[in-house]
């Protein structure tokens, strides 16, 4: 098995909606297609478990997060999707990785200076809630990447800083064990979109303003009419570019077909015109996935099966390069 051209993961901590598909999961499905190349993708459930403790939500999340990469066209037999937690060896990475890593290199980790920040802004003592699970999970990151010494990870702007961090561990590795990983790029896609939720803020599950992917017709229909707009009148005119009804359409429609609506918008479109017609749009194109994502969700075995046989795989490299590891930092038979 061959070492990841492209690697990527998604966190199982909530539904998919609208914003992880354009943001994440059709970049990655669309990479996937490339010739020649070796996709890696997988569940990040031990990421899950960092700051959610509620294992129905996680067990439930991991099930939708599969279901919804395969109903959206990700094709398993040209590339390798597995649970982080079915390949054993990315935990025992993560402990040797953990013993080069320095914790000043840790102390600059976004997500912990935010915590720390949020912590002393209240008064509290600076460390209040934070585990070492928060602390420490950028080696487990790192550990997602080297262990199949990924040449390029699709991120966003926000988890630039990750990739960072991973090329410093694998490098000081490097320095004292020898050259075995890869020092990894940040894939970054200028065009994947970032989508606004319900009101008007980045569609987030923090925010509880997403759109899932694959409501049903009717609860997607109420979800779009419930979009923030503004007060203007039919007949007046609106700026595409500032709408989220807008931004959304064109995440999905074609080039052609996002000029002819930017045109309707200056010309004067209705609010309930637009959500109608941004519904029908939608729900034509997801009718069919939808129907395979929830024949899915009804065969968690198919699933397991599926994500058993994406390990299986992994783990053809996983294993013997995690042996070379081991024999690099001198945990080998005596004999």
């Amino acid at each position: 098995m061959k070492n990841a051209d492209i690697l990527t993961g998604i966190t199982t901590t909530g539904t998919p909606h609208l914003g992880n598909y354009v943001g994440a999961i059709r970049p990655a499905i669309e990479s996937s297609k490339e010739e020649n190349k070796t996709s890696y993708y997988f569940l990040a459930d031990y990421h899950a478990i960092i700051k959610c403790q509620e294992p129905e939500r996680i067990r439930k999340s991991a099930l939708e997060v599969a279901a919804t990469w395969i109903a959206m066209g990700l094709d398993t037999n040209r590339s390798i999707f597995y649970r982080q937690t079915d390949i054993p060896e990315i935990p025992e990475l993560t402990w040797i990785l953990t013993c080069v890593t320095a914790k000043g290199l840790m102390n600059r980790a976004h997500a912990y200076k935010a915590s720390v920040a949020d912590n002393e802004t209240e008064n509290n003592d600076p460390d209040k809630d934070i585990t070492m699970g928060l602390f420490c999970y950028p080696i487990l990151m790192a550990a997602d990447i080297l262990m199949f010494n990924a040449k390029k990870v699709p991120v966003g702007k926000d988890q630039i800083q990750h990739i960072e961090m991973t090329r410093d561990i694998a490098g000081r590795f490097n320095h004292l064990y020898g050259e075995h990983f890869v020092l990894p790029e940040a894939a970054l896609d200028e065009k994947s979109a970032v989508l606004s939720g319900l009101d008007g803020r980045k569609m987030s599950k923090s925010y509880n303003n997403t759109i899932p992917l694959f409501e049903s017709d009717k609860a997607l229909r109420k979800l779009i009419m419930k979009i923030t707009t503004n007060s203007l009148a039919p007949e007046e005119p609106k700026e595409p570019e500032t709408c989220t009804l807008f931004a959304i359409y064109k995440a999905f429609a074609t080039a052609d077909e996002v000029k002819a609506m930017a045109t309707r918008y200056r010309e004067g479109i209705a609010w309930g015109v637009m959500k109608q017609e941004l519904f029908e749009y939608l729900n034509e194109i997801l009718r069919e996935p939808r129907d395979t994502y929830n024949r899915l969700i009804k065969a968690p075995g198919d699933l397991d099966g599926i994500l058993k046989h994406g390990a299986s795989k992994a783990r053809e490299y996983s294993v013997p390069f995690l042996d070379k590891v081991r024999k690099a930092v001198g945990i080998n038979r005596l004999g």
